[in-house]
Parts: C-alpha cells; structure tokens; sequence
C-alpha cells in the first residue's frame, strides 16, 4: 500500500509540473484565438469567449509574413540539410579515418567552443563582403553550415561503431565514401535526427545574425521581421500571441515528427555513458 501511495503521489507531481509547463504554452494559443482586447481584461479569461482567426489573417494579409515565414523556413530547412551532411562526414572522418595531426586538429576545434560566437560576427561579416554574400540568403546560411559541436556530437557517436562491420565492407571493395553513405549514416541515425533538431531550432531562432547580414526587408526572416512588429503592436496582445504560436509551431511539428528517434538518441547515449 505504502508503494502504491508513493507511486500515486509522484504521478500527481509529475502530472503537476507537465501541467504547469504547458500552462504558458495553452493559454498563448487561446490568447491567440481571442477577440481583440480580450487577453487584457480584468479578470483574466483562461478560454477565448468567441474563437476568431483574425489576427492569424492579419499576419498574412496586413502585416505581411507569410514572406518572412518562407524565408524562415527554407533556410532552415537548407541549412539543417548541409550542416547534417558535412558534420556527418567531419564526425565520421576524425572517428575513423587515419591521417597526420587528427588529433590535433580536434582539440583545436573544441577549443574554438569556448570563444563566443559574437566574436566571430565581424570577421565572418568582413569575409562575406568581400565575396559579396551580404544581403543574400547564402550569407545566412554559411555560419550554420557547420559546427564545432555538431562534429563534435557525431565523432563520439561513430566511435562506438564497429570497426569489424566497416573493415568488412573495406575488404568486399567499398570506398570510404560508400562505407559512409550506406552503413554510417543508417547506424547514425538518432544521432543525426539530434542534430537536425537542434539545428533547425537554432537557424529558426537566429535573430542577430540575420539582422546584420540582410538589408533587404524581402528577405528578412521571421524574428527579425517580428522584431520590428513589436514596436508598432506592442499593446495588440492577442496579435503578438498569434505571432508566437507561429513562430513556434514549426520547430514543435518537427519534434513531435521526429521525438521517436531523439528519444532513442538520448537513451542510447545514457547506456552509453
């Protein structure tokens, strides 16, 4: 009896802490369904008393972005692709490929993780002027294209595969490449589904870097186009909640698309360990 109450209690508590983590996260999606100025009131509603679309109409019509959200989402969607492609080989390469100064060249990459990211913004800025990238969709991309974790997180992975399966496929004749493309990244799989989460999370959110590089308000993405909303709609309550909602359901869809794999990642790295 003693262990059943105990059992009882921890699903109360836990069922307690979802609720109230997911508290936030409900009630901006019924703000956002709201009548205009119904957010406000006194006392507070928890459930919109009629549900209304328009402020998700006034994104897309009157406030205009649906061209930020497709430049948001098609750089992310491009950047995730590459950065998957060429942290994957990195990772793969100094996991079990053999060449001079491997091990090397690796600790000088992690010791590039403790240097901020802002201050590569300048020099990274004053070489893509120079390859004239500025205010083009190709100077966004390229900060995401790699990363210093993303190999990181993909070598300690591929160093737990087998070498007998990859010495096999070298003796039937494979080229490293194909060893790569059909046995690595199959076995790689939640490990890569990680990264490709964490990537597409960090180019959706990218707010500063977008800003310095684009100058065209075409081409801004989605959080700098919201950043200079803000300002003009600051007391439209349930709009910024509209604007909310939109800016996360992409990054919330892909999660729930892929939680079965990240969820298997995360577990085979805690046996792992």
């Amino acid at each position: 009896m003693r262990r059943a109450a105990e059992a009882v209690l921890l699903h109360a508590a836990l069922v307690a802490g979802a609720v109230l983590t997911l508290f936030p996260l409900l009630w901006m999606v019924s703000a956002s369904l709201m009548p205009a100025g119904e957010a406000t009131a006194v006392p507070p509603r928890l459930l919109p008393s009629a549900v209304t679309l328009a402020h998700y109409r006034a994104l897309f019509t009157r406030l205009d972005l649906a061209r930020a959200f497709l430049n948001s989402a098609g750089l992310a969607a491009a950047v995730t692709l590459i950065a998957l492609l060429v942290n994957s080989m990195a990772g793969y390469a100094f996991a079990k490929l053999r060449f001079a100064g491997r091990e090397r060249l690796f600790r000088l990459l992690l010791a590039a993780l403790v240097v901020p990211a802002q201050v590569a913004m300048l020099p990274l800025f004053l070489m893509l002027k120079e390859l004239r990238l500025v205010n083009t969709y190709a100077g966004v991309m390229v900060p995401g294209m790699a990363s210093v974790f993303g190999i990181f997180l993909v070598r300690q992975y591929a160093l737990s595969l087998p070498e007998s399966v990859l010495d096999a496929a070298r003796i039937d004749g494979a080229g490293e490449f194909r060893i790569y493309w059909s046995i690595v990244m199959p076995l790689a799989r939640p490990v890569l589904v990680t990264l490709a989460i964490f990537t597409f999370m960090s180019s959706w959110n990218d707010f500063m870097w977008p800003l310095i590089v684009l100058t065209d308000n075409a081409r801004y993405t989605l959080p700098v186009a919201v950043a200079n909303l803000v300002g003009e709609h600051v007391q439209d309550t349930e709009l910024m909640m509209a604007i909310s909602v939109l800016t996360v359901l992409p990054v919330l869809i892909l999660f729930l698309a892929l939680q079965r794999h990240y969820i298997a990642g995360i577990m085979m790295g805690s046996v792992k360990g």
